[in-house]
C-alpha cells in the first residue's frame, strides 16, 4: 500500500460556496457566483452585513492545493501508457481512470498500477466479478 509523501493537514479557509447576490429572490437567477457590477450595489461596495465576495485571501495553502483527502493529487489516465508517467511520482499522484475507458482496458490499467505500486482512486469501477459455474 503506497502512502502519500505530503503529510500536511488540509485546512480550508472557507467551505461554504459563494452564492450570487439575490439569487435566492429570483428564480431566473442561477446561484453560481457572478461579480456584482452595479454602480450602487451594496455587495460590490462591501457594506457591513452583506454577503462576502470571493477574493484571493480565501485561497488554499500552496502545499495542500488540489490534494484529495487521502493526500494524493489526481492524475487522469486513459491507457496503460499514461500510467508509466506516474512510476517515479507514485507518492505524489494517484491515478484516476477516465470515464470513457472500457471495462477490458480498466482491468489492464489496474493490474499494471498494482505492479508499479500506483494508487488508483476508482479501481473498483466497472469491474464485474466472474462467478464460479
Amino acid at each position: 500500500m503506497v502512502t502519500p509523501i505530503n503529510k500536511t493537514k488540509i485546512v480550508k479557509k472557507r467551505t461554504k460556496k459563494f452564492f450570487r447576490f439575490q439569487s435566492d429572490l429570483y428564480k431566473r437567477l442561477d446561484a453560481s457566483w457572478r461579480k456584482p457590477r452595479g454602480i450602487d450595489n451594496r455587495v460590490r461596495r462591501r457594506f457591513r452585513g452583506n454577503i462576502p465576495m470571493p477574493k484571493i485571501g480565501y485561497g488554499s495553502n500552496a502545499k495542500t492545493r488540489h490534494l484529495l483527502p487521502n493526500g494524493f493529487k489526481k492524475f487522469l489516465i486513459s491507457n496503460v501508457r499514461d500510467l508509466e508517467l506516474l512510476m517515479m511520482h507514485n507518492r505524489t499522484y494517484a491515478a484516476e481512470i477516465a470515464h470513457n475507458v472500457s471495462a477490458r482496458n480498466r482491468v489492464a490499467i489496474v493490474e499494471r498500477a498494482k505492479q508499479l505500486d500506483v494508487k488508483v482512486t476508482n479501481a473498483s469501477a466497472r469491474l464485474r466479478t466472474t462467478e464460479a459455474e
